[in-house]
């Protein structure tokens, strides 16, 4: 077994966790949450989305969010569904950008209302739209290993959809466990399925906790050589399709464990804990990290007990 020294995480609480809240925050609030993340060393960090605010009231304003970040050397990335979106991530001068597709037909028709083959037509175009204007496009991949509606996913079908991102001008492709049902040995051979039509280096992992092997799956997939991890800080977000379930594996047990390793993230922990309180502050909720309540156990019991 051989772990690269230093993997790069993707934080995607200010989106992907926020908009399974059911506390919308205030542009400012979501701007603040992102300036306290960057001081704490994340670089890459997904702001939130330009998609009707009918559908996804949460990330309504996105454009204003962008404008408050001060740290202006993160990459931010915003979620764009089609054209129109584009165009307004364009105009607020978004520099990156992510487009979805599944890997299920039923997951795709019931999220974005098309089959699989038409979101990838649709999303040809806004990539090539945003290469035109200099703008990075990252794809995602959901229900790599496992549909709410479908079950098991072929891994083939996973593999299909990330070589068709990729050949569309995404520079990097996520393979997201959107009902959090994987375990470790499946995402290993996922990985090793995909990695026979994308090279290591362009393939990120995204996994949600809902049965608790987030942690697991990343390491098992740290071991096939992935470096790029997508977590939410605090746990944000819940999962849609298991009420009551964790959702997105919490950027402070993933820091927490790489750290352990000896592997480098260039973050922050203890500044990233007080970036997990202030959100979850403003949500009226306790943390789903482990690490968080961890801390937050030990800074209540008194210091010769640690």
């Amino acid at each position: 077994m051989s772990l690269s020294s230093r993997v790069s995480i993707v934080e995607v609480g200010p989106r992907d966790g926020l908009q399974n809240e059911k506390v919308t925050l205030s542009p400012r609030v979501r701007a603040e949450l992102i300036n306290r993340l960057g001081a704490a060393g994340l670089t890459r960090i997904e702001a939130g989305s330009f998609v009707s605010p009918t559908a996804v009231p949460q990330m309504a304003h996105t454009d204003e969010t962008l404008a408050l970040v001060l740290k202006k050397d993160l990459r931010l990335a915003v979620l764009v569904p089609n054209l129109r979106g584009l165009s307004d991530a364009l105009s607020a001068g978004a520099k990156e950008i992510a487009v979805f597709a599944a890997a299920s037909e039923t997951f795709s028709k019931r999220n974005i209302n098309c089959s699989i083959e038409e979101s990838l037509e649709r999303y040809a175009k806004v990539v090539a739209e945003a290469r035109r204007h200099d703008v990075l496009a990252r794809g995602y991949v959901s229900c790599v290993l496992g549909c709410p509606y479908e079950g098991v996913v072929d891994g083939v079908a996973v593999a299909s959809v990330a070589s068709a991102l990729l050949e569309m001008g995404c520079f990097e492709v996520s393979l997201g466990d959107t009902i959090g049902v994987g375990a470790p040995l499946q995402a290993r051979r996922l990985v090793e399925r995909v990695a026979r039509v994308a090279p290591l280096d362009r393939i990120a992992v995204h996994f949600h906790d809902t049965y608790g092997q987030a942690l697991a799956n990343i390491f098992a997939c740290l071991e096939v050589g992935v470096e790029v991890v997508d977590s939410s800080v605090a746990g944000l977000g819940g999962c849609p399709f298991a009420p009551g379930a964790a959702g997105n594996v919490a950027t402070e047990d993933v820091v927490y464990m790489l750290q352990r390793m000896d592997i480098e993230t260039g973050v922050s922990l203890e500044r990233l804990l007080a970036a997990g309180t202030f959100a979850c502050a403003q949500l009226d909720h306790a943390p789903a990290s482990r690490v968080a309540q961890a801390y937050g156990a030990k800074c209540n019991q008194p210091a010769d007990r640690w």
